[in-house]
């Protein structure tokens, strides 16, 4: 899907965040019209193509998940290397932290590009398109459910592109409505996707089940989160691999436990002067080991981001086959070639993101940027022990909420579980943290579960990251911002 980026660059042009209202009437030789565009199928598919570019930017969502959480530093060269990335380990973040404003600007460039395609949805018809929009029903919902999670309220566009002028008339929506909204266009999408799409990436029907049950885990809905969940274990389109040490290799990708996940390439270069240009996973190059010499094959050096805390790995025990093919201890790795050097950044651990380690490949520079590692999304994995948390909290049947947590304890080499009641939940929640370790998810876990103790400097107004300040002005200062920001 990636590869077809380049097919649709005067596209990309045409489908900016916000759209201006005094345009030229008289285009340019080449350009489109964004008006008279949708004629054709490939003219839909190649927006569509355009609304899945802005998944490769939840790179920067997943880093952060991680480094707000307890389970990892953020490292890098010093102290103030990525200031932002900094403030918000140390929860010391302000409304004017341009991390979190790329994260707000991202998700809803991605929400206008699908609006884009909804606004003009009735033009025409053609064979495939009810699965067309429901794809691009889903996307939308994957955009918004990620701005929930960073900032609770947010303003909701619904019917077209995003304009100036809409961003100054709309208040921030409740996240209730939001989440309302969420789940009709999912319920609405899953009726017209297939179980299996003949391109890598594509969504499913599994996929879009999986994001409901979670929306619907995240209110509290546990009985339909079960039922949700459900339907997602019992088609037989899912199962966990037999080797975890597998699971994360880039030959292994789009496996059988993939329920839903970001395709990333690494052959069409990239800077860092436009990071929302990139097509490769920038995330990866940020979290490897700082090698400065000797035979480390197969892998790279990157800039020592997110690096995990001691206390994380010490949560596995000896026997778990996680621990391992969860955490990289590079000095484990040294010891077996003493020829390789490396040296240590800010917050130096010892130990680095092995799921998301950068290999050695041929791709184009930056290359630091431009690895071309999947984010696994969804994963069985995360479903089962969701759909195991829904049986346990909404009391609906802990043995099945048993079956479920032991079968991913299982793989990892591990006794069964007994529990019951408040310790099977405590229980779940500890398997969340070790299957799911460096895939993003940690923070917005704790805060959803209110297991935020063991965050570093967390207070109450951290449950949400503040609206960005500039954003706000540009509404016409009419947003109100997040408590205690």
């Amino acid at each position: 899907m990636k590869a077809n980026i380049k097919n649709i660059l005067a596209l990309m042009l045409i489908m900016l965040t916000f759209t201006c209202d005094d345009y030229l009437e008289i285009l340019p030789e080449g350009e489109e019209n964004t008006e008279n565009y949708f004629n054709s199928k490939s003219d839909y598919e190649d927006a569509l193509v355009g609304v899945y570019d802005l998944l490769a930017t939840t790179y920067l969502n997943n880093i952060l998940g991680e480094i707000a959480s307890d389970n990892s530093y953020a490292g890098g060269e010093n102290p103030t290397d990525v200031l932002d990335w900094q403030q918000i380990d140390d929860m010391t973040h302000t409304p004017d932290n341009g991390a979190l404003r790329s994260v707000f600007q991202w998700m809803y460039a991605g929400i206008s590009r699908a609006n884009y395609i909804i606004e003009f949805e009735e033009k025409i018809d053609f064979e495939g398109k009810d699965q067309l929009l429901a794809e691009n029903l889903f996307l939308r919902s994957y955009y918004y459910f990620e701005l929930v999670k960073f900032f609770g309220d947010v303003p909701m566009y619904l019917d077209g592109r995003i304009s100036i002028a809409q961003t100054q008339s709309i208040d921030r929506t409740p996240k209730a409505e939001v989440y309302a909204q969420l789940e009709e266009d999912l319920t609405t999408a899953i009726t017209s996707l297939p179980w299996e799409q003949a391109q890598n990436g594509r969504v499913t029907k599994g996929a879009a089940l999986a994001l409901l049950g979670k929306i619907y885990l995240y209110q509290g809905k546990y009985s339909n989160a079960a039922a949700t969940l459900d339907q997602v274990i019992n088609s037989g389109q899912y199962e966990l691999l037999t080797d975890f040490d597998t699971l994360f290799l880039n030959s292994n990708e789009n496996n059988k436990e993939s329920v839903f996940e970001v395709q990333y390439f690494g052959a069409e270069g990239g800077g860092f002067g436009c990071f929302q240009c990139v097509e490769g996973n920038i995330a990866v190059g940020f979290m490897g080991p700082r090698f400065t010499s000797g035979n480390f094959a197969p892998y790279t050096s990157g800039f020592s981001f997110n690096v995990p805390v001691p206390e994380l790995y010490n949560a596995y025990s000896a026997e778990d086959k996680r621990r391992d093919a969860t955490i990289f201890d590079i000095e484990a790795f040294v010891a077996t070639r003493p020829n390789v050097k490396y040296s240590t950044g800010s917050e130096h651990t010892g130990y680095f993101n092995k799921k998301y380690i950068p290999y050695a490949e041929s791709n184009a520079g930056d290359v630091n940027l431009t690895h071309s590692n999947n984010y696994r999304a969804i994963r069985f994995s995360d479903v089962l022990l969701m759909a195991a948390e829904a049986y346990n909290k909404g009391g609906i049947d802990d043995t099945k909420a048993k079956t479920y947590l032991n079968l991913v304890r299982e793989r990892a080499g591990l006794s069964p579980i007994n529990s019951s009641g408040s310790n099977l939940t405590l229980d779940i929640y500890t398997e969340r943290r070790l299957e799911l370790a460096g895939e993003g998810h940690r923070f917005f876990d704790q805060v959803r579960t209110g297991e935020t103790a063991s965050i570093d400097n967390f207070s109450d107004k951290n449950k949400l990251f503040p609206i960005p300040r500039i954003e706000i002005e540009l509404a016409g200062n009419r947003w109100s911002q997040n408590p205690g920001y």
